[in-house]
């Protein structure tokens, strides 16, 4: 019966994004102009103001207490231990992707840090010299040939696209060691989250606090650090790096050009 129900709510989600990608759909002309995605910006404005209200109220406050608590190793501990409960999803998504060597690493890093790293609260795999891996959903529909859909900001979440809001519900609802729908003391995976959220809101306060409290726009900074940087990630683009969180996005080099690449380019274009 759960798994029945798991499925039926996944369905309705990828049904629910699938209608809402079509309502909104960014003609050629508009993407070749750079224009900005965001038909639902107004909505998507007040949910940003919400999460940011949470934030100063409640999140920011608690991950600066966590951090500056709790010891640096624990704090670490955790963050491995969620990073290790996503590595089985992370295996499905390799192999939805047809990428069955990440796949075996994703798989590999979880069996020796669920062992040998006691339930993933260290991490022996790195120690061995084996990479890391990290994908989801979002990533897997991207190499099945979606498009990225509309720029839409998620309740307690934050920035995403509607493929990756998809790929966002997905990813937790059909991840065995990280979503309990009947019982909440089931919800391992999401408690386990939270608190590797909260250690890299603590650790990296002042780079976020220059984004949701330094900008004068937080929204639009928000969303154009979100796009470039997903979008050069799933390119796996080597000719330019990430956008720099301090500096001005509209900035002008010597040379009179964009300092940065217009991250509403389409970076797949021939």
């Amino acid at each position: 019966m759960r798994y029945l129900s798991s499925s039926c709510q996944l369905l309705c989600a990828l049904t629910l994004a699938l209608l809402v990608s079509a309502c909104a759909t960014q003609t050629p002309e508009q993407r070749a102009r750079g224009e900005i995605f965001d038909p639902y910006e107004n909505t998507n404005r007040s949910i940003h103001a919400f999460n940011r209200g949470v934030d100063k109220a409640v999140f920011r406050p608690a991950s600066k207490g966590y951090v500056a608590i709790v010891p640096a190793p624990v704090v670490t501990g955790f963050s491995n231990f969620a990073e290790n409960l996503s590595y089985p999803g992370q295996t499905l998504d390799y192999l939805l992707q047809g990428n069955p060597r990440e796949a075996g690493i994703a798989a590999g890093r979880f069996l020796l840090n669920t062992t040998y790293g006691l339930a993933g609260f260290f991490d022996p795999a790195s120690e061995m010299n084996i990479p890391r891996v990290d994908t989801n959903f979002g990533e897997t529909l991207h190499v099945w040939g979606f498009g990225e859909g509309a720029y839409v900001e998620l309740p307690l979440y934050g920035p995403s696209t509607t493929r990756d809001a998809v790929g966002v519900v997905t990813n937790a609802i059909t991840n065995p060691l990280g979503f309990g729908i009947v019982r909440p003391v089931e919800n391992v995976g999401v408690y386990a989250e939270v608190l590797r959220r909260m250690g890299d809101r603590g650790n990296f306060s002042d780079t976020v606090d220059s984004i949701l409290y330094g900008s004068a726009d937080s929204y639009a900074q928000a969303r154009l650090i979100y796009l470039q940087n997903r979008r050069f990630e799933l390119a796996d683009s080597g000719s330019g790096s990430t956008l720099d969180l301090y500096a001005d996005p509209y900035a002008e080099s010597d040379t009179g050009t964009d300092v940065y690449d217009d991250p509403y380019e389409d970076p797949y274009a021939q």
